[in-house]
């Protein structure tokens, strides 16, 4: 049975599932959507369109669905599309996408959403991913699968950030972040290799782990360059699938990419 706190604000164009909680001065806005399970905390606002599946939760002043901190937004219908069982902390931000952007911001499942942080418009975000207090993503970002950002990083916009890769607090970024890399900035933002200890905790295997060490090897501790550090990749680490999307993730960088 959903409980709804007598002193939450809901919008009769909503559509709310089963188990759902609502508490106290919480705003849920016109054409929300809210799974099975999902519980929003006193003072936390979800604007629509959005759409929220299960099990979700929104921490107080959290505010999912805002609307897009773009100049050339004027009121369009533009979304936000959630997954399942993300966490929303205290004063986080999720902004709905703009028309030029495609109109939706997206993230997936098993996301966390630190205090502080903000997920721009028309950001693509995956599963399992760690935003870490006041990382921010200044619109039209791509995050996938496994990534970290740390605290107070921002990322400029365009820019993708490759699965598994770990970002370290106060890092810029500029470029693309390369899959599985451990980038951190503690004076210049540089690429230090291979994210092993995340690896570990992630169940990389020995093999696997060796065969990202080989190509980060390539790629920044030889005297190649980009493009013959991946033909020397294709010639001797073809069979490891893991090195296979390191070299179409960089063959398919717009921005550059961090070494």
């Amino acid at each position: 049975m959903s409980e709804f706190h007598p002193q939450s604000i809901i919008s009769p164009r909503t559509s709310i599932g089963s188990n759902v909680r609502i508490g106290a001065y919480a705003v849920v806005g016109d054409e929300v959507e809210l799974g099975d399970g999902c519980v929003l905390d006193h003072h936390a606002v979800v604007h629509g369109p959005a759409r929220l599946g299960k099990n979700n939760r929104v921490y107080p002043f959290a505010v999912v669905g805002g609307d897009p901190q773009d100049l050339t937004f004027a009121g369009q219908r533009v979304a936000v599309e959630i997954g399942d069982d993300n966490i929303f902390r205290e004063f986080c931000t999720v902004n709905r996408g703009t028309v030029k952007g495609g109109g939706t911001t997206r993230l997936g499942s098993h996301n966390l959403i630190m205090s502080y942080a903000h997920i721009g418009h028309d950001s693509q975000i995956g599963s399992h991913t760690i935003f870490v207090n006041g990382a921010t993503l200044a619109g039209h970002v791509a995050v996938d699968d496994y990534a970290t950002v740390g605290a107070y990083s921002p990322v400029q916009q365009f820019c993708r950030i490759g699965r598994y890769a770990y970002i370290g607090a106060y890092t810029v970024i500029t470029q693309d972040v390369l899959p599985y890399a451990k980038i951190v900035a503690p004076r210049e933002t540089k690429c230090y290799g291979v994210n092993t200890i995340g690896l570990e905790r992630s169940g990389f295997t020995p093999v696997r782990l060796d065969s990202l060490e080989k190509a980060f090897r390539f790629l920044l501790r030889s005297n190649l360059n980009t493009s013959q550090a991946l033909e020397k990749m294709r010639e001797t680490l073809s069979g490891s699938q893991d090195v296979q999307y390191l070299i179409e993730f960089i063959e398919s960088a717009k921005n550059g990419i961090i070494k």
